[in-house]
């Protein structure tokens, strides 16, 4: 099963959760509602490997999707590309992002 870390005030985290909340294999974790799945994304974000520019940005990394064999990808769109043919997904308002310069995640 697929994990996807998600928070419900990110924009793409948003349309993630639209598009796999009901479809089978997916599994949606709002880091924002259980301090124990926030720890749990934590931990994953600052030690593994996938998240070295994410940190150095200082930005959160997600939407985040979490194979069953560990593979991270990070962001809706980089999900979608890696997964087949792209799934249009909707444009969302200019500055709506969770960086506080309106950049995105």
């Amino acid at each position: 099963m697929t994990k996807i870390y998600v928070m419900e005030s990110c924009p793409d985290c948003i349309q993630a959760k639209q598009l796999y909340d009901s479809k089978p294999g997916y599994e949606i974790i709002d880091i924002g509602k259980q301090a124990r799945d926030l720890k749990e994304f934590l931990a994953l974000r600052d030690n593994h490997p996938a998240f070295a520019k994410v940190r150095e940005r200082g930005t959160i990394g997600i939407p985040c999707f979490v194979n069953d064999n560990g593979k991270v990808v990070i962001s809706l769109k980089h999900y979608l590309a890696e997964s087949g043919p792209m799934q249009p997904i909707a444009e969302y308002a200019s500055g709506a992002a969770c960086n506080l310069d309106g950049t995105g995640c």
